[in-house]
């Protein structure tokens, strides 16, 4: 990954943790790590208006100028959020497929861990939905795009899982009803303020949906 990495992909954290020294001058790519992560902070508040560059500079304390010196733009800002959620998420959908826990408990297990992520990771959630990329530059929504192409991708392949009996297209649809609920879970998180956890009831709704 990127040094724009906000932590470690093998255990997601919130990206909410705070810098580890605000009195030390940073070393070289500790302020992007900063910068990243006082974004992600800035997305958690319920209701937040579109997050500028002035409120984030005025964040960190620093000017402007000081943000540009470590990304061209602020796309560029969330595309390092995207590069985040994207290894935290498919470096545990290669766990969890490496374990080979059956068809059906795996995909269970890649729509749990996707929602648990966002559930610790709120101000992410807003990035994943699209909320925090409206009037962005179009290419962000295209790669949250694709990332949930591959999601799905993965759901799929799960579900096939060497079953003989599960066909090609049942497993594709399928994959997609558990696609589509997982977003809907996320939007639902996101436009409820992070009040409505994506995990509620969880287990009972994927089992009647598997």
């Amino acid at each position: 990954m990127s040094e724009a990495a906000l932590n470690s992909t093998e255990e997601p954290q919130s990206a909410d943790a705070p810098a580890s020294s605000t009195r030390k001058r940073p070393k070289p790519g500790e302020r992007r790590v900063q910068i990243l992560r006082a974004l992600a902070e800035m997305l958690e508040k319920p209701g937040a208006e579109r997050v500028t560059t002035a409120a984030l500079a005025a964040r960190l304390d620093v000017s402007e100028a000081a943000l540009y010196r470590h990304f061209a733009s602020k796309a560029q800002m969330l595309e390092g959020l995207i590069e985040f959620i994207e290894q935290s998420a498919f470096t545990l959908v290669g766990q969890i497929a490496d374990r080979g826990d059956g068809s059906q408990p795996q995909a269970a297990q890649l729509v749990t861990m996707l929602l648990q992520f966002a559930e610790k990771n709120p101000g992410m959630t807003r990035v994943m939905v699209g909320d925090a990329l409206v009037f962005e530059n179009e290419r962000l929504q295209q790669r949250m795009n694709l990332f949930f192409d591959k999601f799905e991708a993965a759901l799929r392949q799960a579900l096939q899982g060497g079953d003989e009996a599960t066909d090609d297209s049942d497993a594709a649809i399928r994959a997609s009803v558990l696609c589509a609920f997982a977003v809907g879970r996320l939007q639902r998180f996101a436009r409820s303020g992070f009040r409505r956890m994506p995990s509620e009831n969880l287990e009972a709704s994927l089992g009647a949906m598997l």
